[in-house]
């Protein structure tokens, strides 16, 4: 049994190293919260809710996060046992929505439950891999040359797929340009949505360029157009911001609105509702991937064992903590070598927090 006696929330302001941009914005600053958890027995265990500080992803942010962390879902946690992480994750379903929230709470019970049973995370959801393959994201730039010029640098350490981030008039002469240099790159390119039915036409001409699939092309709701536009384009579509739960996942797949899914664990609420999509799709053949939040090393890490299930057999966005930080807060950091990156063998997390780290990022602290 898990019971928790003590919480404590951790804002973190963390600079990028490098800014990040995408079709809703460009970021310099990484606004995240740490969760973490501390049973009467005093375990510890360590989650991070991955919402973003404007609502352009999903409608959660980390403010909305902290409210209804504060209100409802630690008071829920607290005090009351815990047979496992999913008991928890089906038992808070009352609280609609506010997946990023629930996710945090729960990947640190599965942190503190993987320490009870001596069993590794991976181990304790089926995982089957040792090591996984991982991809690269490049943010949405003007510059085709230095695109160009960043792949090259990640090509030494042996990323297995890489993705570009795209919206309309900055899509096709992108693509040409890496197609024209690196005409078998394993290439995606991710919209966030950023066309519409109307696009249709330029959409089709993206086939040319043999993409490994189109990421969330069209709106977040839009099941019945994302199935549309399969009928008419060869690339695969990748369905992200529109899969929040199981019931998303088996809709997209019983519409055919894509072909291929993508899982970030903040999205759906956790590694429960993770499992139950991977089990779906599965099922149904529809390959899946890990999808990447900006993360620090404490949601990568979970990122990484649910990666080491069957069914995500296309690299994710877990690149190594370099990419994105000149110090993660996490010790050793995730790293990449030849495309992999090793799956934690020890209990927990099987790495050490860095407090040092945690406090100079640190913008406010919440014990609740």
């Amino acid at each position: 049994m898990i019971v928790i006696d003590k919480v404590q929330l951790y804002e973190l302001e963390l600079p990028l190293k490098s800014a990040f941009a995408t079709s809703q914005g460009v970021y310099k600053i990484r606004n995240t919260l740490i969760v973490e958890l501390i049973t009467v027995d005093g375990l510890v265990g360590y989650g991070e809710c991955e919402a973003f500080a404007d609502p352009w992803y999903t409608e959660e942010t980390v403010e909305t996060e902290v409210a209804v962390l504060k209100r409802s879902i630690i008071p829920f946690l607290k005090g009351q046992p815990w047979q496992s992480p999913s008991h928890f994750a089906e038992s808070i379903k009352w609280i609609k929505r506010h997946n990023f929230a629930k996710a945090g709470v729960e990947m640190a019970l599965w942190d503190i439950y993987s320490q009870q049973q001596n069993k590794t995370i991976s181990q304790l959801i089926g995982g089957t891999r040792e090591q996984i393959d991982v991809g690269v994201v490049l943010g949405l730039s003007e510059d085709i040359k230095q695109i160009v010029k960043q792949i090259e640098q990640y090509q030494q350490f042996g990323y297995k797929r890489y993705k570009i981030k795209i919206k309309p008039n900055m899509d096709e002469r992108i693509i040409s340009a890496i197609r024209d240099k690196y005409p078998s790159l394993p290439l995606m390119v991710d919209a966030n949505s950023a066309y519409t039915l109307n696009d249709i036409e330029l959409l089709k001409r993206l086939d040319q360029y043999q993409l490994m699939m189109i990421e969330q092309p069209l709106g977040e709701t839009d099941f019945l157009d994302h199935q549309i536009l399969q009928q008419h384009i060869s690339t695969p579509i990748c369905l992200d911001e529109s899969i929040h739960s199981y019931e998303d996942a088996r809709l997209a797949i019983t519409l055919k609105s894509c072909k291929i899914i993508n899982i970030k664990l903040g999205r759906v609420g956790g590694l429960t509702e993770s499992v139950k999509i991977h089990d779906l799709c599965k099922a149904h053949q529809i390959p899946l991937w890990v999808g990447g939040m900006l993360e620090t090393g404490i949601g990568r890490i979970h990122h990484i064992v649910l990666a080491s299930m069957a069914q995500f057999t296309i690299a994710g966005d877990i690149s190594a903590s370099e990419k994105y930080w000149e110090h993660d807060i996490i010790k050793p950091a995730v790293t990449v070598n030849e495309g992999k990156i090793k799956v934690p063998k020890q209990p927990g997390l099987g790495v050490n927090l860095n407090k040092a780290q945690l406090h100079a990022y640190l913008k406010h602290s919440i014990i609740l």
